[in-house]
């Protein structure tokens, strides 16, 4: 059964630093692209990293760029988002996804998701 899980999540001051991880089971990373999504209080879902099958291209929210960094473990088949520079408005429940290949930011297209790890950023 494919299953992602989310872990890493807490409550950091404005300017810190958190590494969240999602693990994967059930499938390998060579043939499924990983997302990292968050939704905010009384907000959509919006996507935030992702990284295609084999780790040949990542992309990110404009939001995040220059402070987030998504990478892969294969041999853990766990992948990894980075996030320095933490703002208030980064706090949300962060959620990872998978599909098969390539990265989407259509929050539709993804079929398996964890149950999301909350990231408070706060004085």
């Amino acid at each position: 059964q494919l299953q992602v899980v989310e872990s890493g999540g807490g409550l950091v001051q404005p300017g810190g630093s958190l590494r969240l991880s999602c693990a994967g089971s059930g499938f390998t990373l060579d043939y499924y692209a990983i997302a990292w999504f968050r939704q905010a209080p009384g907000k959509e879902r919006e996507g935030v990293s992702c990284v295609n099958m084999r780790g040949a291209s990542t992309n990110y929210a404009d939001s995040v760029k220059g402070r987030f960094t998504i990478s892969r473990d294969v041999a853990k088949n766990t992948v990894y988002l980075q996030m320095n520079s933490l703002k208030p408005e980064d706090t949300g429940v962060y959620y990872c996804a998978t599909r098969s290949f390539s990265c989407s930011g259509d929050v539709r297209e993804f079929i398996y998701w964890g149950q999301g790890t909350q990231v408070t950023v706060s004085s």
